[in-house]
């Protein structure tokens, strides 16, 4: 069935900007994980933390860097290290760390608050059976954040973590807090794991996060299952947006926790928007719903998990399906994926997502890159740079720096749900 695109949807333009950048092939650390938060009051700041990544393993991060603006983002002080969001021994040799982390203003306190989970390590190896929803609280006075602390949840929701998701927080001040964790399934001759999201209720007080309830636990039964949800709420309905290993899914509820069977992110006409194994987040204003999200290409195939543009869309919120000829290309590609971002609302005529060249490749979309670069270099040319991890130099090659971006949407009319 066709969907209808809404005819008083709001029209933006996107202003890129560079926050910071710089790499030098064989270094073996870049930025990742991006996201920002505003401090409200007199003179409003912008606080954005990044994770830094050990380029030579899978996801191995260490402490939180932060900065922050004063002046709208035309400025910005220098990345600095959050000791308070670094990492802590464990028992037999783990450590872990808070990470995935997003900050976001919470009105009914008056509170930065950001949200993650942890990553616990074994060497460099990552221990999938240990995870906790983790956050801490920013304090614009001194300009540090609080000593990240876990959140208290029923043991059914095993290894749960709010990683990279989207809260929505209510006007009672309530949060309403996407996670996923792991659920045992059994099938004949097979006991595995899979991630199930779902939405937990949770209250701040003071600096605590307590859980209250949880709602609808959803999963789909292959791959691994529905991770990374994101929440929020348009035209009186809530949405969630779920990534899977072979598609992106979405579904609605009425009350934010209680959810309906999600179905396949499709095109107006029909057919499946090519977007899998990575997350989307939503753009929402009060007069129009907004995704973003990555997919294939007829261009991208020698990026990794074809993670490279970022696209932004409509929402048809009826039909819950992507308007096509609305998308539009947020961040170009410069040859390293385009993920784990955020999206901030600056003010009612601003919004912004964050997002960071992440410099390694490898596989089949590695072959393909260099396979593109023995096209215009030969082997001679290309060898001082095959030496840095996971691809890193031959990545810096084709033409990304490890940027940290802001994608600035100005809105033609003002957003009043800011």
């Amino acid at each position: 069935m066709m969907c209808k695109k809404s005819n008083a949807s709001p029209g933006f333009d996107i202003r890129l900007e560079t926050i910071c950048s710089g790499f030098v092939p064989g270094q073996v650390y870049c930025r990742t994980h991006p996201r920002a938060g505003i401090v409200k009051g007199e003179k409003p700041s912008i606080v954005l933390t990044m994770s830094p990544l050990d380029l030579t393993g899978s996801d191995v991060f260490y402490a939180l860097t932060g900065m922050s603006s004063e002046d709208g983002g035309r400025t910005w002080s220098p990345p600095v290290e959050q000791p308070s969001l670094g990492r802590r021994a464990l028992h037999d040799g783990l450590v872990e760390v808070i990470c995935d982390f997003t900050p976001a203003w919470h009105e009914a306190s008056g509170k930065l608050l950001g949200i993650g989970h942890t990553v616990t390590y074994k060497g460099d190896e990552i221990v999938r059976t240990i995870r906790k929803t983790a956050y801490a609280v920013y304090d614009p006075e001194r300009q540090v954040w609080t000593d990240w602390r876990e959140m208290t949840v029923p043991l059914s929701l095993f290894a749960s973590g709010a990683g990279s998701t989207q809260r929505f927080d209510l006007e009672n001040g309530d949060i309403l807090l996407p996670v996923y964790y792991l659920k045992s399934t059994k099938e004949p001759g097979i006991d595995r794991q899979l991630c199930c999201s779902t939405v937990v209720r949770c209250r701040i007080d003071g600096e605590a996060l307590h859980y209250i309830e949880h709602g609808t636990e959803l999963t789909v039964p292959k791959g691994r299952g529905y991770a990374e949800p994101s929440l929020t709420r348009f035209g009186g309905e809530f949405f969630l947006t779920l990534r899977a290993d072979d598609h992106g899914a979405v579904t609605r509820s009425a009350d934010g926790l209680h959810f309906g069977e999600p179905k396949h992110w499709t095109w107006d006409d029909g057919s499946e928007v090519p977007t899998y194994n990575t997350q989307q987040h939503w753009v929402t204003h009060s007069d129009g719903l907004f995704l973003v999200y990555t997919r294939k290409t007829d261009n991208n195939d020698h990026i990794f998990r074809h993670r490279a543009p970022l696209f932004i869309a409509e929402v048809d919120p009826e039909r819950l399906c992507l308007v096509r000829s609305s998308e539009r290309v947020l961040v170009p590609e410069r040859g390293a994926r385009l993920c784990n971002f955020g999206v901030m609302n600056v003010n009612e005529r601003e919004t912004w997502v964050t997002v960071s060249e992440w410099m390694q490749n490898g596989g089949t979309s590695g072959k393909e890159m260099r396979r593109r670069l023995l096209l215009t270099h030969t082997a001679e040319e290309l060898a001082p740079f095959e030496s840095g991890p996971h691809m890193s130099g031959l990545i810096a090659l084709w033409g990304a720096d490890n940027s940290v971006y802001a994608a600035r949407i100005v809105w033609d009319l003002p957003n009043r749900l800011v």
